[in-house]
């Protein structure tokens, strides 16, 4: 390893990194020459109508080289991309740069934006898609300290950004009060299965859904008092029969939504974190909502950009251990190279993925 390299780790949503820039120790040994190596890199390439695809979508581009060993820092950090995530919300980045939201558009022709993680002292922010990156600074970034008995992928998942979305979530809106029952949809993904969790803690009764009999089986065993495969159970039917519902989790919108606008209790809460079954459709209105002032309930947005400041300390203090001690539980779906991550951002759309999804792009 040349001097001047500081391992680092970053945590802000994705990756892990090798930071270089900040002289740790001088040598005196002249390090030797090395040649330029490879920097492939995920290319955004094309805006696509409605699923994303592999190749067209988004393009695998290993014509870049870079070298380790002389590339201007310009008092900024080498980073060495470890692990990125896949989330669902990459596909509303992937329009029109026009059209405002809450994050911006990705920039055609160029890696998207994604948070990872570094080596040493760890870090997490967003940096592009590709193997090896400079940076500026370190400002944005949130230094971690690895647990050594969790992966660094964990920190993308349970213990990052869509665990704390939960958590954050859940402290500040559920008003969470024992005996209350709490229906969570994608209940198997990162964001849900820490909700059931957390429900659980606070002894709610919980209804989760997912898309596969082997995510429900999942739920079951991350406490959910009842868990079912939507694609075969009627969700009309399960919230008649085990509802009404006081908290409802929502990662999906749609029929879901109104499902469960129809089966809310009086005064329930509904926290909004996502309508994956837009994101690569035409977005149909809600019929029903008229039930929001029938029913007196509660609607709340969440975004943890916005909201995960306030309980980012607490969630780090408390959450990882309690993942290595086992308390609460987490489900992986990895992948190998910066070649996969098309293939991978399309499974997370069509909900083929099984857990949170990251894709290992290097060793430590």
């Amino acid at each position: 390893m040349p001097s001047g390299i500081t391992v680092t780790a970053g945590n802000e949503f994705d990756s892990l990194w090798l930071v270089k820039g900040t002289i740790v120790e001088e040598s005196s040994l002249t390090p030797s020459p090395m040649a330029p190596v490879t920097n492939p890199r995920v290319l955004f390439a094309k805006i696509p109508k409605d699923f994303p695809v592999p190749g067209e979508t988004t393009v695998y581009d290993t014509t870049q080289t870079i070298d380790l060993e002389s590339v201007p820092l310009n008092g900024g950090f080498l980073l060495k991309t470890l692990v990125l995530s896949i989330d669902p919300y990459m596909r509303g980045r992937m329009r029109e740069p026009e059209i405002e939201s809450y994050m911006p558009a990705y920039p055609l022709g160029e890696p998207p934006y994604e948070p990872r993680l570094a080596v040493g002292k760890y870090v997490y922010g967003i940096i592009p898609h590709q193997a090896y990156n400079v940076t500026p600074s370190m400002e944005g970034l949130i230094f971690l300290e690895k647990n050594p008995m969790l992966p660094w992928t964990v920190f993308l998942g349970a213990a990052g950004m869509p665990g704390l979305t939960a958590y954050c979530g859940w402290k500040e809106f559920s008003k969470a009060k024992k005996g209350e029952t709490a229906f969570v949809t994608t209940g198997a993904g990162p964001v849900g299965s820490m909700v059931i969790q957390l429900a659980k803690r606070d002894g709610l009764k919980v209804i989760a859904s997912a898309g596969s009999d082997a995510k429900v089986e999942f739920m079951k065993e991350i406490g959910a008092d009842v868990a079912f495969n939507y694609k075969t159970t009627n969700t009309r039917d399960v919230l008649a029969r085990e509802g009404p519902i006081d908290v409802f989790w929502d990662n999906v919108g749609g029929e879901m939504l109104e499902a469960a606008l129809d089966h809310a209790n009086i005064n329930g809460r509904f926290l909004e974190c996502g309508f994956i079954s837009a994101y690569n459709t035409d977005e149909q209105g809600i019929k029903n909502f008229g039930q929001v002032f029938g029913k007196s309930l509660q609607i709340f947005g969440i975004l943890v950009l916005r909201l995960g400041q306030k309980y980012a300390t607490e969630f780090y203090q408390e959450i990882p251990s309690a993942i290595a001690s086992g308390e609460l539980k987490y489900s992986e779906d990895a992948s190998h190279g910066l070649g996969t991550v098309g293939d991978v951002i399309l499974r997370v759309q069509k909900g083929w993925n099984n857990g949170k999804t990251v894709v290992i792009v290097a060793d430590e």
